[in-house]
């Protein structure tokens, strides 16, 4: 009998190649300045580099005086020119749910009226299912732990099921995005379910979408047990999703959705490539971080209410002393805004809310300590060029947790949210562009005469 491999192993051979690896992959960084080649997608004054053009949605973080001089203000988040503060305000004044007028808003450039949204609700609700035996055949066979990983080998087995997967045509990746921006949600939950089932121990609960409930109310009807939920806390979720549902076409699960459509593959393939982006830390995967953040300030910080002593741990955390030793504070500072990240200014509100419903309230005290403190901390101890605010992922982690969904299926509701956003790049994309995105690179190697391998 051949005796079984342990394949996940780094052994002495691996390491020394990881070696030679990192000894011969080094650029001398005074090149960077010499071709005047960003180590990113930004300068060193935080303005972006233009690699295309959008009508998706805008992000605002500066204005430009009447002298020409740009200066920092509070940050605005537009989506086909309405203010996304705005949106909230109507839709949740209305008490309706408005992550899919949003959808409708994103992919189609207008707001709906009643019958178009409702006609769109209905849509949606159809296609809010997954092809018979899905869960048994795909879900439920080795399921994964990351969860994003499960999602994403559930949307490329989803191309089996389409029998005109291929087609790029743009009433075809229209039923595709509409079809995945309702699975998604599906996707999620059941590979969470088989997860916990399987990796952790307990029940194995798959309940039926409901066809008439919004996103918001599926996902918490699909996760609990009792499939049980209050007004409020579906409210909360959907207000995430409609924040989460675009950002422009700067960030990075968005371009590399520009850069792979313009490759001419299909949808499903172009969603998995989003998806992975996402994944990082970087990214999507922020909010996870918060939050093991916070649980690591609360296990540390005596005294929430002594602000000297949590003072002086964000300061270890930040003087790479404490936490993870990165000297991140996570959740403060973002690529584009200073003053403030309208998506965190909105959600704030709702979020003290909903922890007062939920007796929390002193984390959310502390929240807002940590918030204020550590800005103070981060302008005084490094050169910040535009200001720096708490971002979403600062309270989008709190409140999933309140909500209790698990960190797992943090980075996966952002995905539910962020395909909406993806969706409507694809197919500005398909209708504007049509050619592959070809980055300049520059060649820094030097050349070098080759030797026989019996003379090396």
């Amino acid at each position: 009998m051949l005796e079984a491999k342990d394949f996940s192993a780094v052994t002495p051979e691996i390491e020394a190649l990881a070696a030679k690896s990192r000894e011969n992959n080094r650029i001398d960084i005074s090149l960077y300045d010499k071709y005047e080649v960003k180590r990113g997608l930004r300068d060193l004054n935080g303005k972006g580099v233009l690699t295309g053009l959008t009508e998706i949605s805008e992000v605002k973080a500066s204005e430009v005086d009447e002298n020409g001089v740009s200066h920092p203000c509070d940050g605005k988040l537009y989506y086909r020119g309405h203010d996304v503060e705005k949106l909230i305000e109507g839709f949740t004044k209305d008490k309706r749910f408005g992550f899919e007028e949003v959808t409708y808003l994103l992919l189609f450039g207008e707001l709906p009226d009643k019958k178009q949204l409702a006609d769109f609700n209905e849509l949606l609700g159809n296609y809010r299912c997954i092809p018979p035996n899905f869960v048994r055949d795909i879900i439920m066979k080795k399921p994964s732990r990351d969860i994003m990983n499960a999602v994403a080998r559930s949307v490329l087995m989803l191309y089996a099921y389409d029998d005109k997967a291929d087609d790029t045509s743009v009433p075809n990746v229209v039923r595709q995005s509409l079809q995945l921006i309702s699975e998604l949600p599906l996707l999620a939950v059941y590979s969470y379910q088989a997860y916990r089932h399987f990796h952790v121990g307990g029940s194995l609960i798959i309940h039926e979408p409901d066809p008439k409930l919004s996103t918001a109310e599926n996902i918490l009807h699909l996760l609990r047990a009792d499939g049980k939920y209050t007004s409020l806390e579906a409210e909360i979720l959907d207000i995430a999703l409609v924040l989460h549902a675009e950002h422009g076409g700067g960030n990075n699960s968005t371009f590399t959705n520009h850069v792979v459509t313009s490759s001419g593959t299909d949808t499903y393939s172009t969603v998995v490539s989003s998806l992975a982006s996402l994944k990082g830390p970087r990214h999507g995967g922020a909010n996870i971080k918060v939050s093991q953040m916070f649980e690591d300030i609360k296990a540390h910080v005596k005294d929430w209410d002594n602000e000297e002593e949590l003072t002086a741990y964000l300061d270890d955390i930040l003087h790479k002393k404490a936490f993870d030793h990165t000297g991140l504070v996570y959740g403060m500072g973002h690529a584009v805004y200073s003053l403030s990240d309208p998506r965190a200014r909105v959600f704030k509100g709702f979020v003290e809310e909903l922890s007062v419903a939920k007796n929390r309230e002193k984390e959310f005290k502390l929240m807002s300590d940590v918030e204020r403190i550590a800005a103070e901390l981060i302008a005084k101890e490094r050169k910040i060029y535009k200001g720096v605010s708490a971002n979403v992922d600062f309270y989008s982690g709190f409140v999933y947790s309140m909500l209790g969904l698990p960190q797992e299926l943090f980075t996966p509701i952002f995905a539910v949210a962020r395909i909406s956003g993806w969706s409507a790049h694809r197919i500005e994309e398909l209708i504007n562009c049509g050619k592959i995105i070809r980055p300049a690179y520059r060649n820094v190697c030097d050349h070098k005469e080759y030797v026989p391998l019996d003379q090396r």
